[in-house]
């Protein structure tokens, strides 16, 4: 098993470019597809998830689509093929096939496709057996489980004979990636309506054009929490990101105000400086940004503040049980981390740090990351810290730029 040794050396370089956004490649490159590659795609995302859906799509299988672990990947790929293929099999990691689909297979059989299972029911591996023969132009769908859902859903929704409109059901989390699906779509000429959660798309076409994909905001959020966290860096420039960002995960700057962080928005990105924090207590939702939780835990957990958090469900089906990893890591640093059925807490640490932490990464690439800023207050091991390709793979390279040691 590969691990790293990571601690912190003495600060270099205050300025980093950071990853493009797999959130925004990932729907770009469907839409690309579903233009007929009349869309161009500049500064595509280099994580392992962008380029494994960019070399599928190019390879235009007949046969097998080996998503791996890639969850966007299946849930995007599945809406797609189901208008352009039959006979397919959409397959994946063992982790993968222990990850439903079924709220969007059931969508997709109801509109007019015939996708089967192949192995447990609403798991993967699925068959396309039968492309969208339109039979309904209207769904409901749960919008608690996964907005890759509804995003999915909606990508294909202007090339149905009939248009789609879909009726999302409360409480409908992460509603800002379905905001970006819209927004992007928009971009290339799809117009769209959306009122009290549900969403009207008429039958419409693609339009050529060109976009700039920008820095990731959630790869960010690493950032600022060794701003937060690391006595010796007082601020860093964080380049390619947007004051007008479509990416939900923006919030990381608002909620970083109330940590000790403020954000200046620049030209070329953004300056995130240390300032001052009288927290010891806060209630967090995070519904409509669940990548940035494991983050904040992280925060929470050094700077000895109780944390209550509210619409984590969906950490549960990630690339791992998000919160039952976490509570397995905070309790080797002496944190409690407790489910509280409706919410979870952390409870406020009262001693000091362990001089050693072995940190087990659970195949989650932000396991790695959110528990990687603590290098500089302890001596870090991560074991498997190759699981950051799966979004940011220049990660512990960044590192090394601003000063960490990795051994």
């Amino acid at each position: 098993m590969k691990s790293y040794n990571v601690s912190f050396r003495k600060l270099s370089s205050k300025k980093i470019k950071l990853n493009s956004s797999k959130s925004e490649s990932n729907r770009l490159l469907i839409l690309k597809a579903l233009s007929n590659n009349k869309i161009k795609i500049k500064n595509l995302s280099k994580a392992n998830d962008t380029v494994l859906l960019n070399n599928l799509i190019k390879s235009d299988s007949n046969s097998v689509w080996d998503i791996e672990d890639a969850g966007t990947s299946m849930r995007f790929l599945t809406s797609y093929l189901s208008i352009n293929k039959e006979g397919v099999t959409l397959t994946g990691t063992p982790r993968m096939k222990k990850r439903p689909i079924k709220i969007l297979v059931d969508a997709l059989n109801k509109i007019g496709s015939k996708i089967t299972y192949l192995g447990n029911e609403g798991y993967p591996p699925i068959k396309i057996e039968q492309k969208v023969n339109q039979i309904k132009n209207s769904i409901a769908i749960r919008g608690d489980v996964s907005s890759q859902y509804i995003s999915s859903l909606l990508m294909i929704a202007p090339t149905l004979g009939n248009g789609l409109f879909i009726d999302i059901k409360e409480p409908f989390y992460s509603k800002p990636y379905v905001d970006m699906t819209l927004k992007l779509m928009e971009k290339f000429g799809i117009k769209s309506t959306l009122e009290k959660n549900q969403i009207k798309i008429n039958h419409q076409k693609y339009v050529s054009g060109e976009y700039y994909v920008e820095s990731d905001w959630s790869a960010a959020s690493y950032w600022y929490s060794i701003v937060c966290i690391n006595n010796q860096i007082d601020k860093l420039k964080l380049l390619g990101l947007r004051e007008n960002s479509f990416q939900g995960d923006k919030i990381i700057s608002k909620i970083m105000i109330l940590f000790g962080v403020k954000t200046q928005y620049e030209d070329d990105g953004i300056l995130i400086k240390k300032s001052k924090s009288q927290l010891e207590s806060i209630e967090l939702n995070f519904k409509d940004c669940p990548d940035l939780a494991q983050t904040i835990i992280v925060i929470a957990a050094f700077m000895k503040i109780e944390l209550k958090l509210y619409g984590v469900e969906s950490l549960k089906i990630k690339e791992t049980n998000r919160l039952l990893a976490m509570k397995s890591e905070l309790k080797k640093i002496g944190c409690n981390f407790l489910d509280m059925n409706n919410h979870w807490i952390l409870k406020k640490r009262k001693n000091k740090f362990p001089k050693n932490f072995i940190l087990d990464t659970y195949e989650d690439h932000r396991m790695a990351m959110a528990f990687s800023p603590l290098a500089s207050e302890l001596n870090l091991k991560v074991n498997n810290p190759e699981v950051v390709k799966k979004s940011y793979p220049n990660f512990w390279k960044d590192l090394l730029k601003v000063g960490y040691e990795i051994t």
